[in-house]
């Protein structure tokens, strides 16, 4: 403690003009200073304000205010699995560990197959009443988390859950809706190409991806393959195409929400 206070009045001695010292030299002197400290605490500032993004394929980065998922942020995403494995794939390649809880249907295969690295994959299929409690539990180690939730979480339980993610730097992914979300984003409008004149294979999906957010409140959208060629999201063709082809579900009045049927239908 001695030591502390005699440094801390030899520094005070040292930039305040004593008895023989002139006023207007040791002013000038100070001011420097403050004008240096002030441009480190600056400098500072920015780089605390600066968002490392997790990285998401190019060709999905302009739906994203930072260029990527923001760390500490929730998104809420509609039911498309593959908006869903296109946004894991960028991250797994990079070097981030991903995982998927409640989706006992998602096959490994069906991730591989739209880019994810399964080297960096976990699934967690059947959760449980206590998913809440899993979800929180692997948002401790993985940066990218991904949940279908089987109901509605309670306020308490997404605060807890959004505290973790802002102290881990993660990111969790919602099929559903989620309060305070960083942005919602849906994909619409698909149109299949490669069955010509009513015969042949179907050879590409390009669809249209939206993102409305907090601090953008105009949504953003990108039309992309998705999947592309190599799974992974790719750049839309950009070109006219007789035919395109879309789905249609109809519902058959009188049986329930659930029934229906789908057909493919030419567009364009």
């Amino acid at each position: 403690m001695g030591m502390a206070r005699y440094e801390t009045a030899s520094r005070w001695e040292a930039t305040t003009p004593g008895p023989t010292s002139p006023v207007g030299a040791a002013a000038p002197q100070t001011a420097a200073e403050i004008q240096r400290l002030r441009a480190q605490i600056t400098r500072m500032q920015r780089r605390s304000a600066q968002v490392d993004a997790i990285p998401v394929h190019p060709e999905l980065a302009p739906l994203f205010p930072e260029g990527g998922l923001r760390p500490g942020a929730v998104y809420s995403l509609d039911a498309a699995t593959s908006l869903l494995l296109a946004l894991m794939s960028a991250p797994s390649r990079a070097g981030s560990w991903c995982a998927a809880i409640g989706m006992p249907e998602l096959a490994a295969e069906a991730a591989e197959g739209y880019g994810v690295d399964l080297e960096r994959f976990a699934l967690v299929p059947d959760p449980g009443d206590r998913w809440l409690a899993v979800t929180s539990a692997v948002a401790e180690v993985f940066p990218v988390v991904t949940v279908r939730p089987p109901r509605a979480a309670r306020d308490g339980d997404t605060a807890r859950i959004g505290a973790k993610l802002r102290d881990r730097g993660g990111v969790l992914l919602v099929q559903g809706p989620w309060p305070q979300a960083e942005a919602a984003l849906r994909l619409h409008d698909p149109e299949w190409t490669g069955l010509g004149q009513g015969h042949g294979l179907l050879a590409a999906r390009e669809v249209t991806i939206s993102a409305t957010g907090r601090r953008f409140p105009v949504p953003r959208s990108v039309r992309v393959q998705l999947p592309g060629p190599l799974g992974a999201p790719a750049a839309a063709a950009g070109t006219a195409r007789r035919p395109s082809w879309r789905t249609v579900h109809r519902i058959e009045a009188g049986h329930g929400s659930d029934a229906g049927s789908a057909r493919l239908e030419a567009v364009g």
